[in-house]
């Protein structure tokens, strides 16, 4: 396996030449939104790698080997020398279509040698939960499922994916790995801590959360937030949702807001909310989420050992660059330091992330954390 990578703030063909060099069958890239609306985004990458798969997916920041930029596209070329690929694509009509869009996608897929599925989704009219559903439905449990929800800079109103020369605001992407040559390994951690009392979600439907307590999830959230709530819906991603066992504990589950309806007093979330479930608010500190940073890429790395050349895919949360700020590169440089100087760093801030469990495959849509995917090719 072989990888090079490339970090540009316009495309040009004849830059991205030391990345064809490599002759990739596979090339990634993580981009600005405004890279989409250009009519000659998927003519450039077409020229450059007229051999190769090319997907693209919008981004609320880039992740690279260099770290976190903006409006910037994240290009890195691939090269699997004994791990067979597929691309599909589906489009997706409707928040309901979700699950079945994950079924659409998955039954592409399907095949007894498939090792692992890394899901690229549209993340605004989406509900993630559902979408990974689906694609279970299809794969059953054992496949490893990773990937995220496509970002826009928190404007939640418009992502993009790009799968060869086609661009769109409704195509979900998936990409199935096959055979025994492939290295995967994923690991997930937030860092967030709770606070205040339990509350019951009285009344959720999906996604949207109306009650907790009987009382207007809108209104008890304001109260919360304080001076925050004068910034909602964007300051709610400082303070996303612990979702909790029965037993009133923390299962591991984040959920973060996405928009508020001030009609009926409600939050829109980014992934399912058990009606009659205890949740509770969430908050975090620079170093408590670079911990779940390098915690994430510890559970990835103990998956296995290996020196060869290999890619990490990191999707990271919106919620947690704003609470960095200017030290967000400390949560890329650690996961850095862990894989060392073989491994190529790619990702985006999303709007949503897709990861097992530590140390399981039972996948879930996650809210708040930092989602490492792993590739290399066994020697």
């Amino acid at each position: 396996m072989l990888v090079r990578q490339s970090v540009v703030t316009h495309l040009d063909v004849a830059s991205l030449q030391p990345l064809a060099a490599i002759d990739p069958n596979l090339v990634l890239v993580f981009a600005a939104p405004s890279f989409f609306t250009d009519p000659e985004f998927g003519v450039k990458l077409a020229a450059a790698f007229p051999a190769a798969r090319r997907v693209a997916v919008s981004t609320a920041g880039e992740i690279s080997s260099q770290g976190v930029s903006e409006a910037s596209a994240v290009i890195s070329a691939i090269r699997f020398e004994r791990t067979p690929f597929r691309l599909v694509s589906s489009d997706i009509v409707g928040m309901e279509d979700s699950a079945d869009v994950g079924r659409r996608l998955a039954e592409q897929l399907q095949a007894p040698d498939l090792k692992a599925v890394i899901l690229l989704s549209q993340g605004v009219a989406v509900n993630g939960s559902d979408l990974i559903a689906g694609v279970v439905s299809v794969l059953g449990k054992e496949i490893p499922l990773t990937g995220g929800l496509a970002g826009d800079y928190g404007a939640f109103s418009q992502t993009w994916t790009l799968l060869d020369d086609r661009v769109s605001d409704k195509m979900m992407l998936a990409i199935g790995f096959y055979g025994e040559a492939l290295n995967f390994a994923h690991g997930s951690f937030g860092g967030w801590q709770s606070f205040g009392p339990a509350r019951r979600a009285t009344k959720a439907a999906g996604n949207v959360l109306y009650e907790l307590d009987g009382e207007p999830a809108l209104e008890i959230y304001r109260r919360y937030l304080g001076e925050y709530a004068a910034g909602l819906p964007a300051s709610g991603l400082l303070f996303p949702f612990a979702i909790l066992s029965d037993d009133r504990q923390e299962s591991g589950l984040i959920r973060t807001l996405l928009s508020v309806d001030e009609s009926d007093g409600s939050l829109t979330l980014a992934g399912d909310i058990p009606n009659g479930g205890f949740l509770k608010l969430m908050h975090a500190s620079t170093e408590a989420l670079v911990d779940g940073a390098e915690a994430a890429a510890i559970a990835a790395h103990k998956m296995f050992e290996n020196d060869s050349q290999g890619l990490a895919l990191l999707v990271s949360c919106i919620g947690r660059k704003l609470v960095m700020g200017d030290r967000v590169d400390e949560e890329v440089e650690v996961v850095g330091a862990v894989f060392g100087q073989r491994c190529v760093l790619t990702g985006f801030y999303s709007n949503g992330e897709i990861s097992p469990f530590i140390e399981s495959t039972d996948c879930k849509l996650h809210n708040q954390t930092m989602t490492i995917t792993y590739l290399s090719e066994k020697d």
